[in-house]
């Protein structure tokens, strides 16, 4: 079913990168997510660039006025620059995961590389560099909202090119490389714990509300769209559509013939069976993210069909027909022979563009009692106008 499908995508997530498997997925989590994430970028890009800008006075204090002194305080106001650029094209796109993206990872970068600079040129210190080495690795993996694979993958680039620096530049030999390594490594992993703790808790939060908004609009028996969904949104939302841009909309309302000779011979939860069987039947001929099943009453469904005239209505309806009527239903080694109805009730809005206010499922489900009346199993279409 299409809830089912739903649902069980939303909450597989992959357990190294930390991010959903389907992508179609993880895209609407990030679109979702995307207003906080630029918040938090942010918050972070002016933190790190006032903390690169306020060291350039640690530079004075331990070096004076020098040539490396300007070169330390070039490499901080470049990395402010590059700041301040991200945070502009995050104001000038920020409707777009790719760019908020982009800019997370390359901030995380020119931060990195910054720092190296800035230890290199102050090679005596690398004991107090180590210090702010690991407060870069906790900023890289958890404050600056990045896929988990990019921030690790900049973290150990950045710790393993600190540690070749201290060897080879800083002097630090012995037992105190090792145990630098040793210190940094653990900062890594402690903070990739964190980082995954933090991004699989945010889309589990995210799955539980998506289950929850489709149980809310969406019938558990049949997972097709309830009525109230119906007649809050989906309806008014695609008449509007259709008015806007001339379409042509067509609506089907659908009733399975005899169905409470089928409860009375078969039980509830044979009528149960059926009634799945045939919902399934209906969103199977119906277009993905296009078409919509409404389960509008115990055996009455609706469907939308956008951008559909009434012959293509009307053709739908014959083919769902003919098919539920070869089909038998399979429940408790019997076969239920069952039937439906149809009304189909079209508008073309391109020719009645202030049909709006015509009451489509009303008309179907005239359409539909007169296919009732008429001897049950077959089809009534009609333009509206």
């Amino acid at each position: 079913m299409q809830s089912n499908a739903v649902q069980s995508r939303t909450i597989k997530v992959a357990p190294l990168r930390c991010e959903f498997r389907d992508g179609a997925t993880e895209n609407d989590f990030l679109e979702h997510q995307l207003a906080m994430t630029q918040d938090q970028l942010r918050v972070t890009f002016l933190f790190c660039a006032l903390f690169y800008l306020c060291f350039a006075l640690t530079d004075l204090l331990w070096l004076g006025y020098e040539l490396k002194t300007g070169l330390l305080v070039g490499v901080r106001i470049a990395v402010a620059v590059t700041v301040l650029a991200s945070l502009a094209l995050l104001k000038h796109r920020p409707d777009s995961i790719p760019v908020t993206r982009l800019v997370a990872s390359v901030v995380e970068i020119v931060g990195a590389v910054g720092f190296l600079l800035i230890a290199g040129l102050r090679p005596m210190e690398f004991s107090l560099h180590a210090i702010s080495m690991s407060v870069v690795v906790i900023v890289l993996y958890i404050y600056i909202p990045n896929r988990l694979i990019y921030a690790a993958a900049i973290a150990a680039a950045t710790t393993a090119l600190f540690i070749g620096m201290a060897w080879r530049l800083g002097g630090v030999v012995g037992i105190q490389l090792p145990t630098m390594a040793a210190l940094l490594i653990l900062t890594n992993l402690f903070s990739y714990v964190a980082a995954r703790r933090y991004q699989i808790l945010w889309r589990e939060e995210y799955s539980a509300q998506m289950v929850l908004k489709n149980l809310s609009v969406r019938d558990p028996l049949t997972g097709c769209y309830n009525r109230r969904h119906l007649h809050q949104q989906l309806l008014e939302t695609e008449i509007s559509r259709a008015q806007r841009y001339r379409l042509s909309l067509t609506v089907i309302m659908c009733d399975l013939d005899h169905f409470k000779a089928v409860n009375d011979n078969h039980g509830h939860y044979g009528g149960d069976t059926v009634l799945q069987h045939f919902a399934a039947l209906l969103q199977s001929m119906t277009r993905d993210n296009v078409d919509s099943v409404v389960r509008y009453g115990g055996e009455e469904f609706l469907l939308i069909l956008p951008e559909t005239d009434l012959a293509g209505g009307a053709l739908l309806a014959e083919r769902l027909r003919q098919s539920l009527a070869a089909t038998p239903v399979e429940h408790d080694k019997q076969r239920i022979a069952v039937t439906a109805s149809f009304g189909v009730a079209s508008v073309d809005f391109a020719v009645q563009p202030q049909a709006a206010h015509i009451n489509m499922i009303a008309a179907a489900d005239d359409l539909l009692y007169a296919a009732k009346n008429s001897g049950r199993n077959r089809v009534c279409a009609q333009q509206l106008v």
